[in-house]
């Protein structure tokens, strides 16, 4: 089996490093606040560096959105002795991709969303990205 022709990611290194280096300043310089921050950023370096069938993602979560999840999260984890980490990973997991879609400056000409399948969601005139980015703006 070859390699996919319908996914691609084109990061280096570099980007990476220099992320990482930034999310680790920012969790350490809050002694761990920041960490949704610090998710969001590598996050926002991933998507922008894939693209599906030509079409490149966005990340559209905010730090802000994540930091209830953290709290939420850390409570329960709290009162039930770790036993709700199990349930943290699928959760962060589901965040993630619920906050992923295709960006709508990407490469495809009608500056409409597309799913995986292709299928154009579009509402008034604007894509249902351009209006969700717009929304968390």
């Amino acid at each position: 089996m070859g390699k996919s022709q319908s996914f691609r990611f084109d990061g280096g290194a570099g980007g990476y490093l220099g992320t990482g280096i930034l999310a680790a300043l920012l969790v350490l310089f809050t002694l761990g606040i920041g960490a949704p921050w610090a998710t969001v950023m590598f996050q926002r370096w991933r998507t922008r560096h894939t693209y599906v069938n030509g079409h490149r993602l966005i990340f559209l979560g905010t730090g802000g959105s994540l930091w209830g999840q953290y709290i939420k999260w850390w409570f329960f984890c709290l009162i039930t002795l770790g036993v709700y980490s199990f349930w943290v990973v699928p959760r962060m997991i589901q965040w993630v991709v619920e906050n992923t879609d295709f960006d709508p400056a990407g490469v495809y000409g009608n500056g409409g969303a597309r799913t995986v399948t292709g299928t154009a969601f579009s509402h008034r005139g604007r894509s249902f990205c351009e209006q969700r980015h717009a929304r968390r703006q």
